[in-house]
């Protein structure tokens, strides 16, 4: 991955070419219908799965995109997308198999590789991607990360959204990290 040293304000270009990037790889959000502020997001709310919570921020609010991902955010735009690959747990990436991934969708951005994690229960990949311009240069960067979480036999692919502050990032990447499931009750 080839380094950036400038920190610049996202463009128009960079969100809708991240946008398209993301659709690829989780499969898009065709829209929302429904919207829920709350800390605590149960799966009833939040078209996941009886049981699932994933814990958010203060402030933040979910909604449920027409697709059936999660998303989370501060008020007005979402920067979190959780999409749930029921039974899917064994297949969970690697961080070295999502920066491939990331590599080979994302061609037309130059990224530079923040952190990488790996757990048994957790894969994390940050990254600072920026567009690559016709004329060879660079576009304005922005913070991503792109994360896995097996809880029990499910797998929970996380992704930050365009026009996310790298804070909001790290706020994500917290969020898809201590996603869990609740036993139902007796």
């Amino acid at each position: 991955m080839r380094m950036l040293a400038s920190h610049a304000r996202k463009t128009p270009r960079l969100i809708g070419l991240g946008l398209v990037s993301l659709g690829v790889l989780f499969g898009g959000c065709e829209g929302c219908q429904k919207k829920t502020p709350v800390d605590d997001i149960a799966a009833e709310d939040a078209g996941l799965r009886s049981g699932v919570k994933v814990p958010l921020p203060p402030g933040w609010s979910a909604q449920v995109a027409t697709d059936g991902s999660f998303q989370a955010g501060p008020p007005g735009r979402p920067a979190l997308r959780v999409d749930l690959k029921p039974g899917q747990g064994e297949q969970m990436p690697s961080s070295e198999t999502l920066a491939d991934n990331v590599r080979q969708q994302m061609k037309q951005f130059t990224l530079s590789l923040d952190q990488e994690e790996d757990t048994p229960s957790f894969a994390l990949l940050r990254v600072t991607m920026a567009p690559s311009l016709a004329d060879g240069g660079v576009g304005p960067e922005a913070p991503a990360f792109f994360g896995a979480r097996r809880v029990g036999d499910d797998l929970f692919l996380c992704a930050s959204l365009p026009g996310a502050t790298a804070e909001e990032v790290r706020l994500a990447t917290e969020a898809c990290r201590t996603i869990q499931v609740q036993a139902a009750p007796r």
